[in-house]
């Protein structure tokens, strides 16, 4: 968001921008950090973004794409667009059939609280974030911002503190676990540049952290993957914009995918650090500010185009930064321990069965990751099972991919185990992470390993299995207490026939 031009909208917003100007050009205690290091740059050099599987991010609308228009206006027309969920932003016009004068912000009274519920509701929409706001200068102001954002469920306050805000902001983050998104704004912002974001940072709790403006970069001269790959793990919050060039002359806001942002490689990057925020869409060309859906469109399109796993479903769930285990449900001895932070599955002890509860699938595609932490790791990830499993008859109705680099055959690692073997071996180093891509369609079973076709067979009743189920629950193994597998990234998608 451009505060400069925002001025217009209202008084009140206007004494805030005030408040801000004291600390925009100050000195910094940590001193300005303005240089990207060679490291970073050759990191994201090094990385093929073309290979990475681009998952699939929740949307948001920055309302200041819809600066011309009342906040009730931008909620219809953000719906309309297929998103339901918005980031607010403290002076736009709250409705067109209320007084000029009522603004949406954090001083709104309960009665106008309730009418923006009330149409929050109305859409079935809601606002994840606020932003970017003044806090204030005292720790009653800035609580004020809080209780605000806990009444609206709102989960993230995007801002530019003052040097002296940071303790009191560590405090609060922990008290009403909502982040603050640091924003960058370009020069004369202190945090224009992402080294200085990240010196501020240093220490604070990891609900700290920044929102990452693509287009202000672009502003500055800065690539935007560079900066990102920079600020790993700090990145609570995305405006994702797409310029026609870097710099500010003859340069404006373009449809995501037309410009020199490079979008696919900042997704690619978003997706290697497992970024768990929004995608907060926010468009700032001034000749379209009236209509900017032709642009927003076209550039959701190609959104969609590159996300490898758009239409999939992920089976481990994620709330507000931490994996759940919520839909699976575990038979006989062992466990998995899932690590919340990272999504990562790992076995323990064993035999037993991992499975998802939530439904049956019939025809699918499934994609993993699995790594073996030794040689003889033993697992596999069972298709179609039947019926909840209460024995071990389970294994008797339903088929298993192998994990198991040390079998041969019918029992090696992409083996239809006890049934088919696989054409070519194709599992990395142990140790390494290894990529599954299993589709069941009907009776034809394909397996792919790290994108080699090993599988493609006619299934049948065959070794161990008995009987070929049409449809039943998906499970992962925990072989043995000898060595452990790990399992992450765990995506299905239905093929409707």
């Amino acid at each position: 968001m451009n505060l400069r031009k925002n001025i217009g909208l209202a008084g009140w917003l206007l004494v805030g921008l005030l408040g801000l100007a004291s600390f925009l050009a100050g000195p910094l205690s940590g001193g300005q950090q303005k240089v990207i290091p060679e490291e970073i740059k050759q990191q994201v050099r090094n990385t093929d973004y073309s290979a990475v599987r681009i998952k699939k991010f929740p949307l948001a609308m920055q309302c200041w794409t819809y600066r011309g228009y009342t906040f009730f206006e931008a909620l219809e027309k953000t719906k309309a667009l297929g998103i339901d969920c918005v980031q607010a932003f403290p002076g736009q016009r709250l409705s067109k059939d209320l007084p000029p004068s009522l603004l949406f912000n954090h001083q709104l009274e309960p009665e106008h609280l309730k009418l923006v519920r009330e149409k929050l509701n109305s859409l079935k929409m809601q606002v994840v974030a606020y932003g970017v706001v003044d806090l204030g200068r005292t720790e009653a102001e800035m609580r004020r911002v809080f209780e605000f954002a806990r009444q609206l469920g709102i989960w993230i306050i995007v801002t530019e503190p003052r040097d002296e805000d940071y303790p009191v902001l560590d405090k609060l983050v922990k008290e009403y676990n909502i982040r603050i998104a640091v924003h960058n704004h370009p020069e004369p912002s202190k945090y224009a540049h992402p080294a200085t974001a990240l010196n501020y940072l240093q220490g604070m709790d990891e609900r700290v952290g920044v929102c990452a403006d693509t287009g202000h970069w672009m502003r500055g001269q800065l690539k935007p993957v560079e900066c990102l790959r920079l600020l790993q793990g700090r990145i609570v919050d995305v405006h994702l914009k797409d310029r026609t060039d870097f710099g500010t002359k003859n340069a404006v806001d373009t449809a995501f995918g037309s410009g020199r942002a490079d979008i696919r490689a900042i997704l690619a990057e978003l997706t290697l650090q497992d970024y768990d925020g929004y995608l907060t869409i926010e468009y700032e060309n001034e000749k379209e500010v009236m209509t900017p859906e032709p642009a927003i469109s076209k550039g959701l399109e190609f959104i969609r185009k590159v996300t490898y796993y758009q239409d999939y479903e992920q089976l481990l769930s994620r709330f507000r930064g931490l994996y759940e285990k919520h839909g699976w449900n575990h038979y006989g001895p062992g466990y998995f321990e899932l690590d919340p932070k990272t999504g990562i599955l790992k076995s323990q002890g064993g035999m037993g069965l991992l499975w998802y509860s939530r439904k049956k699938y019939r025809d699918f595609i499934l994609e993993l990751e699995f790594k073996c932490s030794q040689k003889n790791t033993n697992s596999g990830v069972f298709l179609r099972v039947p019926e909840v499993p209460t024995s071990d008859d389970y294994i008797y109705h339903s088929f298993e991919i192998q994990i198991y680099d040390a079998g041969e055959g019918i029992h090696s690692t992409g083996a239809v185990y006890d049934a088919q073997a696989p054409a070519v071996a194709a599992s990395r180093p142990t140790g390494e992470w290894n990529h599954f891509k299993i589709s069941f369609i009907k009776d034809r079973l394909t397996v792919e390993l790290n994108g080699t076709k090993v599988i493609d067979w006619k299934a049948e009743p065959r070794g161990k299995v008995r009987d070929l189920a049409s449809e039943g629950y998906l499970g992962l193994q925990n072989h043995d207490s000898l060595s452990p597998v790990y399992f992450r990234n765990i995506y299905v998608k239905e093929v409707n026939q």
